[in-house]
């Protein structure tokens, strides 16, 4: 979390055994269970977020995104490099 974010708080109710899991599981990844469950909950969240398959784009938008993508491909010396390498399963 950013130093200057401030927290808060979100509560989620689970069972006595599901808080157990939790612990358990928090305890085998050295944390403890608040940052366990707020990370895990995270990466899921950029998981489901990632999963999707479809875009809106709103109309006020839409000239803008077709400019966008009509534009000329701006060259990035750096990822000109990257391309240029050979793959480190290839060595």
């Amino acid at each position: 979390m950013p130093p200057t974010a401030v927290p808060a708080i979100l509560s989620v109710r689970v069972s006595p055994a599901e808080r157990s899991m939790l612990e358990s599981a928090a305890a085998l990844a050295r944390t403890t269970l608040s940052e366990f469950v707020r990370r895990k909950a995270i990466e899921a969240a950029e998981a489901e977020m990632l999963d999707r398959r479809q875009v809106t784009i709103p109309a006020s938008d839409w000239a803008r995104f077709e400019a966008w993508v009509d534009a000329p491909a701006r060259d990035v010396p750096a990822l000109r490099d990257l391309a240029a390498r050979k793959p480190v399963w290839q060595d």
